[in-house]
């Protein structure tokens, strides 16, 4: 698969560079994404799929979305860059991921990890993993690709979820998790408040508080500002990994 590298301006003004998605619509969903921003319109999913696509997109097809799950997290990555709101792109990901047995295949988790606070690896001796299970709730393909691969124990698992989450999706995880023997209380798992504090503190908090040394940490958020929050607060003997391009 060839990628290209699609820089960023708006107005004459460099504001970073998104990897394009090997697929017919990618580049088409790069620029209406880009004018739409300049031009100050609202964003949003409508941007990336029309109305009958997004009513489509609702409902079961079986390993026919994985073009789609790529172009939209072109989209969030974008959003990351120029700062707009793409929580309702989030949230179509995880529908798509959740109704479509593609989850695994087109998701790969392990292709997207990336090392973010130094060039290379240095030698640890345990593995943790911060986790918003709201934005991502691919299950499965956390426990394939993070969880068994670098065999992270439930103690050094913190999972973070608000009340509403909570409320609609807590008998759905509890099932996906019931096929490894887990729950959500089998992990450090936090009930937060209303807000954006899931993202903004709680995780960030644990992990300041466990101050670690010497780990591999994941991170899994997509959070532009966290990402930058936890680079800052890690010690350089931790490897740490966000999950990127």
């Amino acid at each position: 698969m060839s990628l290209h590298k699609q820089q960023i301006s708006i107005e004459h003004k460099y504001r970073g560079s998104v990897v394009l998605p090997d697929n017919t619509e990618a580049k088409n969903i790069f620029f209406r994404t880009k004018q739409a921003y300049a031009n100050h319109e609202k964003m949003g999913v409508n941007i990336l799929f029309s109305k009958a696509k997004l009513v489509k997109l609702k409902r079961y097809q079986k390993g026919s979305s994985e073009f789609e799950l790529e172009n939209i997290e072109l989209y969030i990555e974008m959003g990351e860059i120029l700062g707009f709101n793409t929580d309702d792109a989030v949230k179509l990901k995880n529908s798509i991921l959740f109704t479509n047995d593609s989850a695994h295949t087109s998701f790969n988790i392990t292709k997207r990890l990336k090392l973010i606070n130094k060039q290379h690896k240095g030698k640890t001796n345990k593995n943790y993993l911060f986790w918003d299970i709201e934005n991502f709730s691919s299950i499965s393909s956390i426990f394939n690709d993070i969880i068994d691969k670098y065999e992270i124990a439930d103690e050094c698992i913190y999972l973070a979820a608000n009340p509403d989450s909570l409320y609609l999706k807590r008998a759905e995880w509890e099932a996906n998790l019931y096929d490894y023997g887990k729950t959500l209380n089998s992990f450090n798992f936090i009930k937060c408040d209303h807000g954006k504090d899931v993202a903004d503190d709680v995780l960030l908090g644990k992990f300041v508080d466990a101050k670690l040394t010497n780990a591999n940490v994941f991170i899994l958020t997509f959070d532009r500002e966290l990402k930058e929050r936890f680079t800052d607060a890690t010690d350089q003997s931790n490897n740490l990994f966000i999950l990127g391009k």
